[in-house]
């Protein structure tokens, strides 16, 4: 087809990372064809502002709007227009972090929806252990929730985030630089502490996960803007991203200029400030040990 190869689903990829790829799979055949935004909207009977939600990713695909949408742009093979209309339907499915919308942020759902997708995820933390490498007890302190209920459904959402850790066939690799203070301002109750720590010593024999420790001694880094998390996905059509999480909001940047500042923040954090990744079995069996 002139717009490229239609994009297809796999076991790892949810709906939100379907959307993003058919967006941008729609875009393409949009510029192609030389209608702007304001042209596709008529078709649509809809704004130009839903083309750009469509385009990326940020909204479900309607049957009828596909539909309009491929006649306008000339895709008129049925069985390529079948292929569409297929992975439109699997993108308007709910993830299976849907069922948790009621306690998340809408900001939050994308980035589950990301994360579970990602092929590559580096992750610079300095406030938490990393989501991906909690413990269900640590992780309920952390919520700290009045509502043993609430609190018990956000636990059980990030264990099941964690699963990917384990996918078969395709695991995730994650590099995670943990700030050394995270490692020791551990939870009050001692025993969820020294199992945090437990953990994270069995994690870093898994050979998709490497853990590198920022000492304390480390002095002033050019990463002193906070934790963020790079997302990196095997479609062509997604370009990474980079995750900032903030009280009350998240930032998505996919831009080439924040992407190359960020990949080399990450790298000179690896490379000159955290010890080598060699050393940390060693550290964390110490914390324990001083635990003890």
């Amino acid at each position: 087809m002139t717009g490229g190869a239609v994009v297809q689903p796999s076991a790892e990829r949810g709906p939100t990372v379907l959307r993003i790829a058919l967006g941008g799979q729609l875009r393409k055949l949009r510029e192609e064809r030389e209608i702007t935004r304001q042209a596709a909207g008529d078709a649509l009977r809809a704004s130009e502002t839903k083309i750009t939600r469509l385009e990326l990713g940020q909204t479900g695909f309607k049957e009828r709007d596909m539909q309009d949408l491929l006649t306008l742009y000339g895709v008129d093979d049925p069985e390529e227009r079948e292929r569409f209309l297929g992975l439109a339907r699997q993108a308007s499915l709910p993830g299976w972090w849907h069922r948790y919308t009621d306690l998340l942020p809408s900001w939050f759902e994308t980035y589950v929806g990301l994360e579970q997708a990602a092929f590559g995820i580096r992750i610079y933390e300095t406030q938490y252990i990393p989501g991906l490498f909690q413990t269900a007890d640590y992780s309920r302190y952390i919520f700290g929730l009045d509502s043993r209920e609430e609190a018990q459904r956000l636990v059980d959402m990030r264990m099941r985030r964690q699963r990917i850790l384990t996918r078969e066939p395709s695991p995730p690799t994650v590099w995670a630089v943990i700030d050394e203070h995270v490692l020791r301002r551990q939870p009050r109750d001692p025993r969820v502490a020294r199992d945090q720590l437990a953990h994270l010593l069995e994690l870093t024999e898994l050979p998709n996960i490497t853990i590198q420790v920022l000492p304390e001694t480390s002095g002033p880094t050019p990463a002193e803007g906070g934790s963020f998390t790079m997302l990196r996905f095997p479609e062509p059509e997604l370009p990474d991203v980079v995750y900032l999480e903030q009280l009350t909001g998240a930032l998505y940047l996919d831009k080439r200029q924040d992407l190359l500042r960020y990949r080399a923040l990450m790298d000179t954090l690896c490379a000159a400030y955290a010890r080598p990744p060699e050393q940390t079995a060693d550290f964390l069996q110490k914390l324990l040990n001083d635990r003890s």
